[in-house]
């Protein structure tokens, strides 16, 4: 099993364990931001109902998102953290 896997597996059976579903989960990402990778995750969460805010950080090289989104279930906030690690310089927090 891959690291990236045991990380997933893990997340869910917290997620399972301390949360009680349909939830409000907040999504934290840092991106460059001399890119269009802002635009990016928005598409991601395009149509779902979240609340996107950004910020840029200290010397404007970096903006970071924080997503404030209703889901379904662990593997509901899994899917979005999956479709968001494709993105080019993308850090989850």
């Amino acid at each position: 099993m891959s690291i990236e896997n045991d990380f997933y597996t893990k997340l869910k059976l917290q997620l399972d364990d301390t949360t009680t579903f349909p939830a409000d989960y907040m999504y934290k990402f840092i991106v460059p931001s001399d890119g269009n990778q802002v635009e990016e995750v928005a598409q991601i969460f395009n149509d779902s109902g979240a609340v996107i805010n950004t910020k840029k950080s200290k010397t404007g090289k970096y903006i970071s998102l924080s997503i404030v989104l209703k889901v379904a279930s662990a593997d509901k906030v899994i899917w979005y953290y999956k479709k968001a690690e494709k993105i080019k310089g993308i850090i989850s927090l």
